[in-house]
């Protein structure tokens, strides 16, 4: 049985960066960026709880139906391996404009990264949104 342990430095820095560029590519539409970055058999279960594989998801990105997408912010990162396998678990902010006014919410995003011929790529990814406190 495999322990889970904080995850070496460098592989805290490759796994952060992957799950960076995961969120870039989603920002900007970029469904080359997504494909290398995810594994043939992602999954993942989105902000409205729909279980999207990983054609849904690359289709969900296409650079034809790009619309203005907010600033995200990531932060509040957490690293957990399993020999080839790591869950990262991060906060997403998010910041647009509306009417003048700058608009933000967030949610947590778990993250299932594995590791194929020494690289990691993501193989599913759970989104849930966290409720602004109460005023």
């Amino acid at each position: 049985m495999s322990t889970a342990h904080a995850a070496p430095d460098g592989a805290n820095a490759e796994l952060l960066g992957l799950i960076q560029r995961h969120v870039d590519a989603q920002r900007e539409f970029d469904v080359a960026t997504l494909q290398a970055v995810t594994a043939d058999n992602y999954i993942e279960v989105s902000p409205a709880g729909e279980v999207d594989n990983r054609d849904k998801m690359l289709s969900f990105y296409d650079p034809a139906q790009r619309r203005p997408a907010p600033t995200v912010r990531v932060d509040e990162q957490t690293v957990r391996t399993f020999d080839q396998t790591a869950v990262v678990i991060a906060k997403l902010t998010y910041t647009m404009s509306a009417d003048g006014q700058a608009r933000s919410f967030a949610m947590r995003a778990s993250y299932v990264a594995q590791r194929f011929d020494g690289k990691w790529k993501l193989v599913s990814a759970h989104y849930t949104g966290i409720r602004p406190p109460k005023p």
